[in-house]
């Protein structure tokens, strides 16, 4: 009997027409078993009696006999079978919120383990058991588990969702392939969710490379703010050498700017990082769901899912974002420009490195006669030009001036740093600078950033002003004879020097450059010879 036991399958005590154990099992004369309630009822619904599993055909219906061994069996197995699932119950973990519950269970809901969608039940390892082994069971479609499986079906003819209508991108029974989309076309839901799978992987390998540019700008703006403590620990050495050596009282204010500008510059590094962190966090999350649908065999979920998975969110276009660290250069020269009449002298032998500095990024301007104003004169280097008073007869050029007795260089800049220096000894009135190379020629648009001129203008002699949105009277020590005109292109910064004097006169900061940059000449008018004199592109003296 043991022996005999352990040969026994389940397949052995289910009854062939309801799939489930044996209830009052009943044996036909030709050998096979049934429950009896199963049998009588195919029997009553059939007018031919024949056997379900032999097909045998009895002229009449068969007497129906209990075999008793059998019957003892289907009992013992029916205890075995329960005292299993009790034990496996047992060890199963009750369904937890957010997991899917196990729909035969009554009681305490264990956690699903599989879904069918023929059944459109979900079952714990318990109730999951059948179909695993029995015949007519293994063939249903089983999944991981999900809820819903009702929404599965459609809502009109109460059939699977087993197709995708491509035409007009949704999932359709049988029914509705026939009746509401005729002539359209078709392909199984496996077929198309292989498809929106590819676009997936597409999709999220194209996140994985947003992640990665992302952490790069991150190491980016990291080396940034390096580079600008390094720059920062540096200029705060010098000028504690500096103010030690020559006095005190400006020590405090000097440390102040220097380390204001090195907080805003890692605010604004932070700032960056927390924005890249942020979408790094989104991109990593919209990444795991779309590894998470792309690996999923629940086809309708995906393609569900699909349209709102398919795009990566939102994000900031980083290409754009230009780190640089701030700019020092002039910070000590400021700051020793307050100091007392009694300091000139130390301070000029400070500021001398300072100007060296900008010095550094000389280039070789000359005057571009295309753009020169009709009374303007122009010497045969294109190094000078002074105002004439007389109109001269030109070809119309759409590069020139008509208005006002301006010039450009020829050289244009659109990235790093460059430097020239203009002679201005003897005038009364000129204009320096620079200008964006689509400024208005042919009308009267006054020297302004907002107009695309970032410049420098003495009037009478010695009114000094920089022309910024709003006008800033400059006060100087002494008149310069010798401008120098300084571009910090990623940095937005233009300054202008007295050479002489090695003495910062004004900066424009925070400047937005998009275009190319011209050198911007103006000698203004001779006023009857008293301003006649040229301005005059020099050599820059680097052993100054």
């Amino acid at each position: 009997m043991s022996a005999a036991s352990n040969l026994r399958t389940e397949d052995q005590f289910l009854c062939s027409i309801c799939l489930d154990v044996f209830t009052d099992p009943v044996t036909t004369t030709c050998g096979h078993n049934f429950c009896k309630n199963c049998i009588t009822q195919h029997w009553n619904v059939n007018v031919r009696y024949k056997c379900p599993m032999c097909n045998k055909v009895f002229k009449r219906r068969p007497e129906l006999d209990i075999n008793t061994l059998f019957s003892e069996m289907v009992v013992q197995f029916r205890r075995e079978a329960q005292k299993k699932a009790s034990s496996s119950r047992s060890k199963q973990q009750a369904a937890k919120p957010g997991e899917v519950p196990c729909d035969v269970c009554t009681g305490t809901k264990l956690k699903a383990l599989k879904s069918c969608l023929v059944c459109l039940t979900s079952y714990c390892q318990t109730h999951l058991e059948p179909h695993l082994t029995v015949k007519g069971l293994k063939t249903h479609q089983l999944m991981e588990p999900v809820e819903n499986l009702e929404g599965r079906m459609c809502t009109k003819h109460d059939k699977h969702l087993e197709l995708f209508c491509k035409t007009d991108q949704t999932c359709v029974c049988v029914l509705c392939s026939v009746l509401d989309h005729k002539n359209h076309e078709f392909v199984p839901l496996r077929e198309e969710s292989e498809g929106k799978k590819a676009e997936l992987r597409k999709t999220e390998a194209g996140i994985q490379q947003m992640i990665q540019k992302r952490r790069l700008k991150i190491g980016e703006i990291k080396e940034s703010v390096k580079m600008s403590k390094d720059a920062a620990n540096r200029e705060k050495a010098e000028g504690v050498q500096v103010f030690t050596a020559l006095i005190k009282k400006g020590l405090k204010e000097f440390i102040k700017e220097i380390k204001d500008k090195q907080v805003t510059a890692e605010k604004q590094a932070e700032g960056f990082i927390k924005d890249l962190e942020h979408e790094i966090s989104e991109l990593m999350k919209r990444s795991f769901e779309l590894k998470q649908v792309s690996r999923s065999e629940d086809h309708l979920h995906l393609l569900q899912s699909f349209s709102s998975l398919k795009t990566a969110p939102p994000t900031k276009d980083w290409t754009k974002v230009i780190i640089s660290p701030p700019s020092y250069e002039g910070t000590v020269v400021r700051a020793v420009a307050q100091l007392a009449d009694t300091l000139r002298k130390e301070k000029k032998k400070l500021l001398e490195p300072e100007l060296k500095k900008v010095q550094q990024y000389a280039v070789d301007v000359t005057l571009d006669p295309d753009t020169a104003h009709p009374e303007l004169i122009l010497s045969d280097d294109g190094k000078q030009v002074n105002h004439s008073g007389v109109w001269k007869n030109l070809p119309d050029n759409p590069k020139r001036f008509t208005v006002f007795a301006n010039v450009l260089g020829t050289q244009s800049f659109s990235s790093g740093r460059f430097y020239f220096e203009v002679q201005v000894k003897g005038k009364t009135d000129w204009i320096l600078g620079v200008a964006r190379e689509s400024i208005g020629r042919k009308g009267g648009n006054s020297v302004k950033p907002q107009n695309g001129y970032w410049t420098m203008w003495l009037r009478n002699r010695n009114e000094y002003t920089a022309c910024a949105n709003t006008a800033v009277a400059l006060s100087l020590q002494s008149a310069p004879e010798k401008v120098g005109v300084f571009v910090d292109y990623e940095e937005g910064l233009v300054s202008f020097y007295d050479v002489d004097a090695a003495a910062l006169i004004y900066s424009f900061t925070g400047c937005s450059f998009t275009q190319k940059l011209h050198p911007f000449f103006n000698p203004c008018n001779n006023d009857d010879g008293y301003n006649a004199g040229p301005l005059l592109i020099t050599p820059v003296n680097h052993t100054n």
